[in-house]
């Protein structure tokens, strides 16, 4: 097997810079791939860890709900466990994702052709793809959400197709229910518009094809592994964006039974034949948002070969209720295309970030504008209505921020929508939305509606009434030395202004901080009033 040139790490390489950051768990006790392997790593997630604390998960000692054991390990939380790991996979620090998302689309570089490749290693086809044991019965799968899940299901997958009329690939993330050893359902989900793969399935049935050419890659070079959640548009080869990641071509060789190039340096490629006559029942399977996705007919495929490594590793993602390794993959990536969008392609230049909920809405259906102070109304409004538009489906309710509140804290935006919000003047409903992707699917000519909400500040305000900053510090230090239980701040955790305070102001409370008080008290004396009812407003810098 020759080794091609390549400019780009693969998985295996990118979990050992893991391990060297301390950002990769290696589990070595026996681990149930039915009950427990999900469950375990979905802790991390559930059970009050900060994001920076996540870790990749390696299992090497994997039985099944059966007792029977698999020699080859899988990792979960690998490709976006947190930023940090995602950032790993990017070669870039946090802050350098975006540029690095727009330069790679914007100088896409087509892959290589090479003429074999590792992932091709091991050949398994024919009689070897039957009966239990065999076939895919022989990959270490895990069941995503047990108690609820019908099947092991592949998750962290790129799932190839090619146009039948252009000839262009398409790579998608798409979920893939096992169904026998030489069958599995795959959900290429119809998104509002369509997916690249499902496009793919449509011609052929117009063409009046029987079955679809695909190929469900699994354990891909980091770079080709971010191509499959991220949404680029319908006919961009993702190789070639892979690529411009990379900085170098993509090495692709072409499958072993179906006419499509695969990564050279996947781990797994299963190889098949999807039905375009016949769909089959697939799930129950818990969904990215929040709820299961109950039965539903998707696409059956014949699997004509596994191809692998000589020592694979099989990733999985961890997805279900966000947060998740999946709502972490699609927010690093969606988020700076949505403000790339309001602050460039329209040109609202107050807008400073744009969030999309995680937890448990799954980014899809809460959109969080930050504008800065100031900022003219009819601006705001129109980064609520680009936001609203900008992709079917993700910003059912948008609302507008100011910079003071943080959006990822949702007692803060609960804070403005009380106190900086009229919902008379402030809120805007928008007709004609499609369901898109969640549970409220049973009709399908069903609509769904749009809210905007403008909670940013519509003047100066009184400061936020908490001890300024640097006495919450002072305090903290003192609650380490104590040695009481660990903090987390969470913000707003010290008192800012927000445009309303004076010097006066000011000045009074650094005397009553130095225990000055009884100045103030000589200073008010002074300022004593007759006939005024009590509560009139009073404004030290008019008394001046």
């Amino acid at each position: 097997m020759t080794d091609a040139p390549r400019g780009y790490p693969d998985l295996h390489e990118h979990l050992d810079t893991l391990k060297q950051r301390g950002l990769l768990l290696t589990v070595d006790e026996p681990i149930d791939k039915d009950a427990e392997l999900h469950p375990l790593v979905r802790w991390q997630f559930v059970g009050g860890l900060d994001e920076p604390e996540r870790k990749a998960f390696l299992f090497t000692n994997i039985s099944d709900g059966r007792g029977r054991k698999y020699a080859i390990p899988v990792v979960v939380g690998a490709i976006a466990a947190n930023r940090a790991i995602y950032s790993a996979g990017m070669g870039v620090p946090v802050d350098g994702i975006q540029a690095k998302w727009e330069h790679a689309i914007a100088h896409p570089i087509p892959p290589r052709v090479v003429t074999d490749g590792v992932c091709q290693e091991v050949v398994i086809e024919g009689a070897a793809l039957q009966g239990e044991g065999h076939g895919l019965d022989l990959l270490p799968i895990p069941i995503s959400t047990p108690g609820f899940d019908s099947a092991p299901t592949l998750t962290a997958t790129n799932v190839i197709t090619r146009d039948p009329e252009t000839g262009v690939q398409n790579m998608g993330t798409y979920r893939a229910a096992l169904k026998a050893p030489d069958r599995l359902v795959v959900r290429m989900a119809t998104r509002v518009g369509g997916a690249g793969g499902y496009q793919h399935y449509l011609k052929h049935q117009q063409r009046g094809d029987q079955t679809m050419p695909c190929a469900i890659v699994l354990g891909c070079p980091p770079y080709v592994a971010f191509m499959g959640p991220q949404k680029l548009p319908l006919g961009v080869d993702e190789f070639t964006v892979a690529g411009g990641l990379a900085g170098a071509p993509i090495n692709v060789v072409r499958a072993k039974t179906v006419d499509l190039l695969v990564p050279a340096e996947a781990e797994v490629v299963i190889e098949g034949l999807i039905d375009t006559e016949y769909v089959e029942p697939e799930a129950p399977f818990g969904e990215s948002h929040g709820h299961v996705a109950l039965e539903e007919y998707n696409m059956p495929m014949r699997v004509t070969a596994i191809t692998h490594r000589k020592k694979p590793v099989i990733p999985s993602y961890i997805s279900q209720v966000a947060p998740s390794e999946s709502s972490v993959i699609k927010r690093v990536a969606y988020e700076p295309l949505f403000l790339a969008h309001l602050r460039d392609a329209l040109g609202v230049r107050g807008v400073k970030r744009v969030s999309l909920h995680e937890p448990l809405t799954g980014l899809l259906r809460v959109t969080i504008i930050t504008v800065e102070k100031g900022t003219p109304p009819t601006e705001v409004w129109r980064a609520l209505y680009g936001a609203a538009y900008f992709k079917g489906d993700c910003g059912k309710i948008c609302v507008a921020v100011n910079d003071d509140i943080d959006p990822d804290n949702a007692d803060a935006l609960l804070w403005a929508l009380a106190y900086r919000m009229n919902p008379v003047a402030d809120v805007q409903t928008l007709p004609h939305r499609g369901q898109g992707h969640g549970p409220k699917r049973e009709r399908e000519d069903d609509e769904d509606s749009t809210l905007l909400m403008d909670a940013t500040m519509k003047g100066d305000m009184p400061p936020l009434a908490l001890p300024k900053r640097e006495y919450m510090e002072r305090a903290k230090a003192i609650w380490e030395r104590l040695g009481l239980p660990r903090l987390r701040p969470q913000p707003p955790w010290y008192g800012y202004s927000l445009g309303d305070w004076l010097p006066q102001w000011d000045a009074a409370a650094q005397r009553a901080v130095a225990g000055r008080y009884l100045e103030n008290g000589r200073i008010s004396e002074k300022l004593r009033r007759k006939g005024l009812k009590p509560e009139t407003k009073f404004r030290p810098d008019d008394a001046d």
